[in-house]
């Protein structure tokens, strides 16, 4: 029987030492015997991101969601809260456990728990001979929305045929654990928006928006960091290149900006051989994109509904291929019933994006973006006025090489989103800089035989800083590296496939540390090593 392990993302856009640091260390694993090529069959897929930390003490479980995904009709069910733990949890963690075999592409699916969605992720492409594996996710941010009954809603949109016969079975469960919740990371409510809307309680003091935002579907957004200005000769075209730029607007006005991150499925870069065991970076749990609002509270706090709308600077007008659902968490201050404010600053930058083709044997796009925007409000709240300001900067730059027939097909892009949240009036001034770093760095060929080779290096890295009472430093790097080779246009038991992929995911921070390797050859995990 293969070895089963689970995956284990960090959750929110901030690192979070308490829930990541001091797990135990993996243990190395003793080289085993590797086959030439691959055959019918690998180890389950793995990723080397620390498991979510749970609290000692009494817990309580439930099933969330129960399926199997053939076609795109969703999974329709109930939720109860769980009996015996309170209605207060320290931690709230979810668990996914998938299997499928046969043949089938990577797939997108969704959770939601009364239309708020908790959970994003892709599936791993199968063995013939099938495939297990397991994510874990701390959704502790959500206890609001689990302290009712709920309906609930997944999906995994699926295709079963005579060709493509994977069906993806999953079991969600929810496990509570009894005890005191963090009160700034735990917010007070989470709502869906409504018909494009939301209308927040009167009395919130922090309003923060997260958005799981996704080029996917198969179409050219799926891969919209290599797309071209419609006069470069290139099968994916975008009118203005590959910048994008994930824009949340209150009421039609710019409140937040992002850079996406540059997601791979694990059918990316034509080579599924690179991803059946270690997965590309947040492919198995997608993290929200997260926006403080704070400054637009006293806007928002009128009692009436107002409009949010996400919108993604650079996809060509009417083309789909980006999905963008947002939910609104809310802190809410108990001593009062209205909290009032008002915006008083609103900056934003000029919006620069240019893509350059070079012509030639082999082509060149050359792209350069970049984005600034800064918001200070303010609310009168029990406590006294706190002022925020919120400070984004984004930059892109990516240089994409192809030749005649895309054979070869290169890119070297870095993506950064800079933010910084200063909060003035309770207690003493601080600010949280955080810093994002998104690279990918690869090349497609195809020799004479029809042997397509994918080279590939990516990273997810952030920094997080907090000045109050002294300095607070997190940092995190996590790097995956994949070479693969296989034949194209023959049957699946001759395509020859080769290929070698690692992982290293680092984490350091108040709390310890955490380094853990992963290694792969031919499908045959070759190393698993811990420690700092």
């Amino acid at each position: 029987m293969k070895r089963r392990l689970i995956m284990s993302m960090l959750g929110g856009a901030t690192l979070l030492a308490s829930t990541l640091l001091g797990a135990a260390p993996a243990q190395a694993v003793q080289p085993a015997d590797v086959p030439a090529e691959f055959g019918s069959d690998w180890h389950d897929p793995i990723t080397a991101a620390p498991p979510v930390t749970k609290p000692s003490g009494r817990s309580c479980q439930v099933t969330l969601a129960e399926a199997q995904f053939r076609d795109f009709t969703p999974y329709r069910g109930s939720y109860t809260p769980p009996e015996g733990c309170g209605d207060r949890w320290s931690k709230v963690v979810l668990r996914m456990d998938g299997k499928v075999k046969g043949r089938q592409y990577d797939r997108l699916g969704h959770l939601r728990v009364g239309g708020v969605e908790i959970f994003r992720t892709s599936t791993p492409e199968p063995s013939p001979d099938g495939i297990e594996w397991s994510v874990e996710k701390d959704v502790t941010r959500y206890s609001d929305t689990f302290r009712s009954a709920q309906d609930v809603e997944m999906l995994i949109g699926n295709v079963v045929d005579d060709t493509y016969t994977g069906v993806i079975d999953v079991k969600v469960r929810l496990t509570f654990y009894a005890g005191r919740p963090s009160a700034a990371r735990t917010p007070d409510r989470v709502l869906p928006l409504t018909d494009g809307t939301v209308t927040t309680p009167r009395n919130s003091e922090r309003i923060v928006a997260e958005v799981y935002a996704t080029g996917s579907g198969g179409g050219c957004e799926e891969y919209w960091y290599l797309t071209v200005p419609d006069a470069a000769p290139y099968s994916c075209k975008a009118d203005n290149g590959p910048y994008r730029e994930v824009q949340i607007k209150v009421d039609g006005q710019l409140a937040g900006v992002a850079a996406p991150f540059p997601h791979v499925w694990t059918g990316g870069w034509s080579n599924p051989f690179l991803w059946y065991v270690i997965p590309g970076p947040r492919a198995f749990d997608v993290k929200p994109i997260e926006y403080d609002l704070t400054p637009f509270a006293g806007l928002l706090n009128d009692g009436a509904p107002h409009r949010v709308q996400v919108d993604v600077v650079g996809v060509p007008e009417g083309q789909s291929g980006w999905s963008a659902p947002v939910n609104i968490a809310v802190w809410q201050d108990a001593e009062r019933a209205h909290v009032t404010g008002g915006l008083t600053a609103h900056t934003v930058g000029d919006l620069t994006n240019s893509s350059v083709h070079t012509p030639g044997s082999e082509h060149r796009l050359d792209t350069e973006g970049a984005h600034r925007l800064t918001v200070t409000g303010y609310v009168d709240t029990s406590h006294g006025r706190v002022t925020t300001t919120v400070r984004r900067s984004l930059t892109n730059t990516s240089t994409h090489r192809w030749a005649e027939g895309e054979n070869l097909d290169g890119l070297d892009a870095t993506w950064t989103d800079t933010e910084s949240v200063t909060v003035d009036g309770r207690g003493p001034a601080h600010t949280t800089r955080t810093r994002r770093t998104y690279t990918m760095n690869g090349t497609t060929t195809i020799g004479a035989d029809d042997r397509l080779r994918t080279v590939l290096t990516l990273g997810d890295r952030a920094s997080v800083d907090v000045d109050v009472d002294g300095r607070h430093r997190q940092r995190l790097d996590d790097t995956y590296t994949g070479d693969a080779t296989w034949t194209l246009n023959v049957p699946r038991d001759q395509r020859h496939a080769v290929g070698t992929t690692r992982e290293r995911y680092r984490l350091s921070g108040p709390g310890g540390c955490y380094d853990r390797s992963l290694a792969t050859v031919q499908g045959v995990l070759t190393e698993d090593r811990a420690g700092c």
